[in-house]
């Protein structure tokens, strides 16, 4: 049996079979392609520049980080374009550094950093405080990256990207190192005559409570703000200040006029060498300084009644209000019209807090003067413990002018003068009566 062929069969079947593999690989594209990306962004971070630092200070820490992740996706089925997106790229990151205890207080917020690529690196700083009783050692600050990644792409057609994110956070740990260092605290104050207005001495005694040996030290007096306590004599210099140690310094201070009877502050601080060989400067030290009021004085004694037109001892007591001796006092009494002074100082001595010394002024009203009430400037020159001259504020001095004794003015040469008058007034008197008989006879 012969067996007879069909070409125009197998042509049909050669071409279905082919529009059949066509319409397959159309029909690919149509199908989702979904990529599980790999873990993403990974971080390391160091801190940039010093990380030692000293009980006291203001610290800026700046700490480099970077992103390590690498990128595992590979893309091996679809695309005409490569996704903008990358697995290892942290997007929108947030980077915050935190307190670890109360050493180290971090004060700055966390900063938003935008995307780091992957092996891009950022530059981040933060202002902290390093606390005054901060002991040394090491402490380690947790430091917190908060940022998106791609975890997921899903590509519907050839050119367009769907992507989901996931959200990713990771701790790193930041070394600080707080150094060892000189702690001045004062154990003792003393002070001389710390008045306002004068100048006095300061003696202190301090003590390095830090775990530092310092050498080469010196110990400087600072003035805190507006004080009024001025150091004349800033420095002095100790030489080893070690650990424990124990020195005595003395200050000259001036203290301004306007000063009250209060406590004020003054600063010291101690320039040294260090372990290292470097010339640093520890934590100012703040200590209270009790500052007298400038002496005053206030009269206690009556007021005295002055005759016109006679020459007038009178007697005005003074006392001193003030906290401190004053010392080789003189007063001086500044008359004006109508009353004059003859002898208008007196020498007082040394006057203690609360003690009183008498003057003695030869004053005159004028025969025409008012009667009542009139008011004389007086002021104390005195030194105090130093030795320096000061000037007391005005003093009043309150006088009563009164009538001549017997209502007449009394004459200069005062009693004596008045004596004088009478007895010429009865010789008078007696003469002419004389002269009157002699005539009638």
């Amino acid at each position: 049996m012969t067996r007879t062929r069909c070409p125009g069969y197998a042509g049909t079947v050669t071409v279905f079979l082919v529009l059949l593999a066509c319409s397959v690989l159309i029909a690919v594209p149509a199908s989702a392609v979904e990529q599980h990306l790999g873990s993403g962004p990974d971080f390391s971070a160091t801190v940039s520049g010093t990380n030692e630092f000293e009980p006291g200070q203001d610290a800026t820490v700046s700490i480099i980080v970077k992103n390590t992740g690498l990128n595992s996706m590979k893309q091996v089925m679809m695309g005409t374009i490569q996704p903008e997106d990358q697995q290892n790229t942290a997007k929108t990151t947030v980077i915050g550094l935190n307190s670890s205890g109360d050493a180290v207080i971090v004060k700055t917020d966390p900063q938003m950093v935008g995307d780091i690529p992957g092996g891009e690196t950022v530059t981040v700083q933060f202002r902290a405080k390093i606390s005054a009783n901060a002991t040394e050692g090491e402490y380690q600050l947790p430091m917190t990256i908060e940022y998106r990644y791609l975890r997921v792409i899903v590509q519907e057609r050839a050119d367009v990207f769907e992507y989901t994110y996931n959200n990713g956070k990771k701790t790193l740990p930041i070394t600080l190192r707080i150094k060892p260092h000189v702690k001045p605290e004062v154990t003792g104050l003393v002070p001389e005559q710390i008045v306002a207005g004068s100048e006095g001495y300061l003696n202190l005694t301090i003590k390095n409570i830090g775990p530092e040996n310092g050498t080469m030290a010196a110990v400087r007096l600072i003035r805190n703000g507006q004080s009024p306590i001025i150091p004349a004599t800033s420095t002095v210099f100790i030489g080893d200040f070690p650990s424990g140690g124990v020195v005595t310094c003395r200050y000259k201070v001036s203290v301004s006029k306007d000063a009250t009877n209060q406590t004020y502050p003054v600063d010291l601080a101690v320039t040294y060498t260090n372990r290292e060989g470097a010339v640093v400067t520890s934590q100012k030290t703040t200590v209270g300084v009790p500052v007298y009021d400038k002496p005053a004085f206030t009269i206690i004694s009556p007021v005295p009644a002055i005759p016109r037109g006679a020459d007038t001892t009178i007697e005005v007591v003074y006392r001193n209000e003030g906290s401190v001796e004053v010392r080789d006092a003189q007063v001086r009494l500044q008359p004006h019209n109508p009353i004059t002074a003859s002898d208008n100082n007196a020498f007082l001595g040394d006057i203690g807090p609360g003690e009183t010394a008498t003057a003695r002024f030869v004053i005159r009203a004028d025969p025409e003067a008012g009667t009542g009430k009139h008011s004389l400037d007086s002021s104390i020159r005195y030194r105090d413990a130093k030795g320096t001259s000061i000037e007391s504020d005005t003093i009043p001095v309150q006088l009563d002018v009164v009538p001549a004794a017997g209502g007449l003015s009394v004459l200069p040469g005062g009693i004596v003068t008045v004596f004088l008058v009478i007895v010429l007034i009865i010789a008078g008197a007696g003469f002419f009566l004389y002269t009157r008989k002699k005539s009638s006879r």
